[in-house]
């Protein structure tokens, strides 16, 4: 995989990204459902008013900033391994992010769970990695069991490196 990220060190591959499951992302979902259904209230109580039509239209532009807002956060938080480390990058607001490393060594063990049957219908479930330093728990992850079994690719590659 050809992906460069900010701080990557000379020598080191991307062998995968994954991020959470686009669901995580359902406050921005509800809140345009909530401004569609509040900007119709105006239009189908005064349905000739240009006023209702455009209040109207405010909402559901607001709704859709809301919207935006909330992918924006889901689309740039993202989980980058490669061959030396997990990179995690969590999007906080407009220009507010973090990022956490684990490195690969660390790594003692990884599990994961799918929640009962929504998780199995849509696809996610919690990805636990544990390591010396402490437990990374990833909750939402898109297709846990495809993550889970890269993820154990990507440590047996670092063992057999070295040896």
């Amino acid at each position: 995989m050809s992906v460069d990220f900010e701080g990557q060190r000379e020598g080191e591959r991307v062998i995968f990204l994954f991020r959470r499951h686009i669901l995580t992302a359902w406050k921005g979902m509800m809140f345009v459902f909530v401004m569609v259904m509040l900007g119709a209230v105006p239009v189908l109580l005064w349905p000739e008013s240009g006023w209702a039509f455009w209040m109207g239209f405010g909402c559901m532009a607001v709704g859709m900033l809301g919207w935006g807002y909330a992918y924006m956060l889901w689309h740039f938080s993202v989980y980058v391994v490669t061959n030396e480390r997990i990179r995690q990058i969590a999007q906080k607001g407009m220009f507010k992010k973090s990022v956490v490393d684990l490195g690969l060594e660390k790594i003692q063990s990884v599990s994961y769970e799918v929640p009962g049957v929504l998780g199995g219908i849509f696809g996610y479930g919690t990805l636990l990695v544990q390591t010396t330093v402490g437990d990374l728990v990833v909750s939402n992850v898109k297709k846990p069991e495809k993550v889970y079994n890269k993820l154990q690719n990507a440590m047996k590659e670092v063992e057999k490196s070295k040896t």
